[in-house]
């Protein structure tokens, strides 16, 4: 699999080498959190406030889920996934909301965030040798800096020198109201309960899986949303960013 940042010019092809260790000028921001913290939101924001790209990692996992989902691929099977990533190509094309998810050219936006695909990408992330693949990719595409990359390991595995780290966070009954009142596309009669328990059950693998757990660096700035309104958090967020800036100059 290639992956490219569209506007960025960055691109990874096969076989990607180790992180770049050209000093950045501008910082990478790092954005990790449980499913349904709002970090593609938050991450969407802060590219539009300081003019930096937003690269949403966990877009090249659900759209890799899409693929084997296409080819009726076994979701266990890592070796017949690493095969199916070598001969795919997934572009990321920062837009003013999210990305624009290109699959072997097509556009896959909306799908890529339909319930199944996320539930499976989640089975596909598990996959240390997947994962590691994936983390080369990630680095050559935040490697100049610039940029805002949300996921579940930016600050801990893909950029652990990242500029700014912030793990985002919220209550799973929190997370799972926002997610249910938000409608769950080409899912029927799924009740609250359903994706409360479901985020459960993914935050279980995330923080659980060998390679790459969820969990907040060391040295990240701990933001959790559970009583905090959208426009709080993304001036929380903001003044967090802002004060690294402010250091650096």
């Amino acid at each position: 699999m290639s992956t490219a940042s569209g506007e960025s010019g960055a691109e990874s092809g096969n076989g990607a080498g180790a992180e770049s260790t050209v000093r950045r000028t501008r910082p990478v921001i790092a954005i990790d959190g449980p499913a349904g913290a709002g970090k593609s939101t938050l991450a969407a924001h802060l590219a539009r406030r300081f003019g930096y790209l937003n690269l949403e990692t966990g877009a090249m996992y659900r759209a890799l889920a899409l693929k084997a989902m296409e080819n009726d691929l076994d979701f266990d099977a890592e070796s017949e996934l690493l095969e199916l990533a070598e001969r795919t190509r997934i572009a990321l094309k920062p837009q003013l909301e999210g990305n624009l998810v290109l699959l072997d050219g097509v556009d896959v936006s909306r799908r890529v965030r339909d319930g199944d695909v996320t539930a499976a990408a989640s089975r596909v992330s598990v996959h240390p040798q997947l994962r590691r693949w994936m983390v080369e990719q990630q680095r050559l595409l935040g490697a100049s800096g610039g940029v805002v990359m949300e996921g579940r390991d930016i600050g801990t595995v893909v950029f652990p020198d990242a500029e700014v780290k912030i793990f985002l966070d919220a209550a799973p009954e929190v997370r799972g109201n926002r997610r249910y009142r938000q409608g769950v596309p080409a899912q029927t009669e799924v009740t609250e309960e359903a994706v409360i328990r479901e985020l459960k059950e993914r935050d279980a693998r995330d923080r659980n899986r060998a390679e790459s757990p969820l969990r907040a660096a060391d040295d990240a700035v701990i933001l959790d949303s559970t009583a905090m309104s959208l426009q709080e958090v993304l001036q929380a967020a903001e003044e967090i960013v802002q004060a690294h800036l402010a250091a650096e100059v």
